[in-house]
């Protein structure tokens, strides 16, 4: 039996995501899934040759060692189309040269995402079209709706995958495994258990000449808005039945549609800082203002933590703190669970104990969990001890698995369009107080931990001293 054959769009296929990202995690997963069938028209301003484009396809190809029939089939079918994508007829002509199933991916800026979608509307789509869209999807909780309801116009959500690559296939099976298959852990996940959680994503790498699209977003938008709710969401949701699109995705969307601003106030709860010139690693780092292509008084944050509680009887009384930032001394990618001390240590123990602390490593994925244990001479004295372990990798990396959902039109792991919109609004009040300068703009040197006077989040006093 011949496996049936997609079309992948590639809206912008002449632009650095494709060449970077996209291409090499094709070629990865058609040296995998050599069975696969993939036929590739990048679609550009550009003035490429089928040739050159085919050039591009193989450089990137050779990045991951692509191989095999399905990956020689598609460089010797793929073709490249000089086109605007904002113009209906184009578009129309495009998607004719169909064979299989369409799939467009908008590797797009994220107005011309729009216009695009404005002039699909005016194309008949084949049957079975699906869309790809990257992050950021919308601007603010209006605009994520009124593209959610033109996309409604064009496919069915189910169709429409609003890509997440931060939070993988590997990553989301492997939090889940780890909480629902182990009967030690998922009886503690909740508030009469766990003091409060910490998600945290510290970058050491600076603005990486991402001005034209970092100094709009900052790292609330960047990071917060797009990607960590999406990791809360996953941490903190109800088991769900199944590992299908619709139970994942009720799952996720319950969980954000209860969360919001600590106590309500997007003030206290909220906190934003930007770097100042410095070095991590010896690599010398310009003040974020004297950057190329900054613009200073727009006053985007570098650093944004924000502290969020998730109202429903599970985590009543939880304080989630997420942060994220650029140009800091380590890099963190985690999520740090601290469990309420014992309710009772007997007299007679002594040394250095604290609270049990879980943590889940993400990009590796792997975790440990620091507990009190006696000591090896006097069984009196109590010290700290850690067990680790590695989750698996998964077999493709982050765009692979993007790919993979969207080519075999599986959702589970894209955000729905009514999380989006929950996304916009739990960061709205907190982007409204600081754009009346309610929350102070801190600044702290690359290469530091952040500004001074900020209290560290996922580590203890203890770890602090030592």
């Amino acid at each position: 039996m011949t496996p049936p054959t997609t079309t992948l769009f590639l809206l912008g296929g002449g632009g650095d995501l494709s060449a970077r990202l996209l291409l090499p995690a094709l070629g990865q997963l058609l040296t995998s899934q050599s069975e696969r069938r993939v036929r590739l028209v990048g679609v550009g301003v550009e003035e490429l040759t089928d040739a050159a484009w085919r050039a591009i396809v193989t450089t990137s190809f050779a990045t991951v060692e692509a191989a095999g029939p399905a990956v020689e089939a598609l460089l010797t079918s793929t073709t490249f189309r000089r086109a605007d994508v904002t113009d209906t007829a184009a578009l129309a002509e495009l998607l004719s040269a169909t064979e299989g199933t369409p799939a467009l991916y908008f590797a797009l800026p994220p107005a011309v995402t729009v216009q695009a979608c404005a002039a699909l509307e005016e194309v008949e789509l084949p049957e079975g079209t699906v869309f790809a869209l990257e992050k950021p999807f919308g601007t603010d909780s209006g605009s994520a709706a009124a593209l959610n309801a033109q996309l409604a116009r064009l496919v069915p959500e189910n169709r429409v995958h609003r890509v997440d690559h931060f939070l993988g296939r590997s990553t989301v099976f492997n939090l889940l495994g780890f909480r629902f298959a182990n009967r030690i852990f998922e009886p503690l996940w909740n508030a009469e258990h766990i003091e409060r959680v910490d998600i945290v994503y510290d970058e050491q790498l600076g603005l990486e000449g991402r001005a034209g699209y970092y100094d709009r977003a900052g790292a609330l938008v960047d990071m917060i808005q797009s990607h960590l709710l999406q990791v809360l969401a996953v941490f903190a949701m109800e088991p769900p039945a199944t590992l299908d699109a619709a139970d994942l995705r009720d799952a996720k969307g319950l969980v954000l549609r209860a969360t919001r601003p600590w106590a309500g106030d997007p003030v206290a709860s909220s906190s934003r800082a930007r770097y100042t010139a410095g070095s991590v690693d010896d690599r010398a780092y310009p003040s974020y203002v004297d950057e190329e292509g900054v613009h200073p008084d727009r006053q985007t944050e570098t650093l944004a933590e924000v502290t969020l509680e998730v109202n429903n009887w599970r985590w009543a009384g939880v304080p989630f703190t997420l942060r994220s930032g650029k140009a800091l001394a380590a890099r963190r990618r985690e999520i740090v669970v601290r469990f309420k001390p014992a309710n009772h240590i007997p007299i007679g123990f002594e040394g250095k104990t604290g609270p049990t602390v879980l943590r889940l490593f993400l990009a590796p994925d792997k975790m440990s969990l620091s507990i009190n244990i006696n000591g090896p001479a006097d069984p009196h004295d109590l010290e700290r001890t850690t067990f680790e372990a590695d989750f698996g990798p998964g077999q493709f990396s982050a765009y692979g698995e993007v790919l993979e959902g969207i080519l075999d039109d599986d959702p589970a792991l894209s955000v729905r369009g009514d999380t989006a919109e929950q996304s916009w609004r739990i960061v709205e009040p907190i982007l409204a107080a600081w754009r009346a300068n309610d929350v102070a703009l801190d600044e702290y040197a690359a290469g530091s931990p952040g500004p001074d006077g900020w209290e560290p989040i996922g580590v203890l006093p203890q770890e602090r001293e030592g």
